[in-house]
């Protein structure tokens, strides 16, 4: 990733980057299992400088890519299991992870692990979808339940949860109901239409406190007209300047972890999408403490 060294282990490092490549808890289009690939691909034209905000990451952090998390793609539950083992041994020194997917079932075990050493944390989630169904086609685990799980295990403090960009056809009109009941904050694609989400980002700035805070980016957050490579498109979504504003707002929060899920490459062959997600990880590593900035 990034030209960066590659590590057997986190000892060491503040950061790194890690792919997890599945794509069997996916409810539509296949095709995330190569997300990582081609977002590392994508990565060598990122520069080791973010020139409009000043950050200098590499010359604050200690970063390298520890490959891809074993995968059974076979068996989803088996998955999960070695994703939380695996994030758990990571995490141990306090490096922080940022994670290219992979569909969005990962996040569930990820949470796992970074509950178990920071106890509930805060969720920065920007998605066209609230990803909180009980189930999907009777399974418990999959791409659209994560949050649900995460709320029912303990795992996130509800009260400093965003979800941002939802939107799209529904099972019902309450379709967020679940995620309003326990606490969750929701701002629907449509209040971000035609503006700028630098203030959104301040208020939530101040409701993440001081607390951990985990970032979890669905590429499908963004209109398919900026990031079409995504198993689960929804017209009328952000932009990728939105995308940018996101990210950088959430400079200043104690982000613990992060993860850009659901570029499928398939679906894209101008590869503007993984180019996207790559850009967009170089973007929260630049926001996690302990980076300088030169402005």
């Amino acid at each position: 990733m990034m030209r960066l060294p590659i590590a057997s282990s986190t000892e060491g490092l503040d950061a790194c980057f890690v792919g997890v490549p599945i794509d069997h808890g996916t409810s539509n289009r296949p095709g995330t299992r190569f997300g990582p690939r081609e977002i590392r691909s994508s990565s060598v034209v990122v520069h080791e400088v973010n020139v409009t905000t000043g950050a200098t990451p590499f010359q604050s952090l200690m970063v390298a890519d520890v490959g891809d998390v074993w995968v059974n793609l076979y068996n989803l539950p088996d998955t999960c299991r070695s994703i939380k083992e695996s994030f758990a041994k990571m995490i141990a020194n306090g490096c922080i992870p940022l994670t290219a997917g992979g569909d969005h079932t990962i996040t569930y075990p990820i949470l796992q692990a970074i509950a178990g050493k920071y106890g509930p944390v805060g969720l920065v989630h920007v998605d066209a979808h609230g990803d909180c169904s009980d189930t999907m086609l009777g399974e418990k685990i999959a791409h659209g339940t994560p949050f649900r799980r995460a709320v029912e295990e303990g795992l996130l403090d509800t009260k400093r949860v965003v979800q941002i960009g939802l939107r799209g056809s529904g099972y019902s009109v309450d379709d967020n109901k679940y995620q309003l009941d326990n606490g969750f904050r929701v701002v629907p694609a449509e209040q971000c239409w035609h503006k700028s989400l630098s203030p959104l980002m301040n208020e939530v700035k101040e409701q993440m406190g001081d607390g951990p805070v985990y970032i979890s980016f669905d590429i499908d957050a963004l209109d398919p007209a900026f990031a079409p490579g995504t198993g689960t498109p929804e017209i009328g979504g952000l932009t990728s300047i939105q995308g940018l504003e996101v990210v950088r707002g959430c400079r200043g929060m104690n982000v613990v972890g992060a993860d850009l899920v659901e570029v499928s490459p398939p679906y894209d062959t101008t590869g503007i999408t993984a180019l996207t997600g790559a850009n967009l990880l170089f973007e929260m590593l630049c926001i996690l403490p302990g980076v300088k900035y030169d402005k």
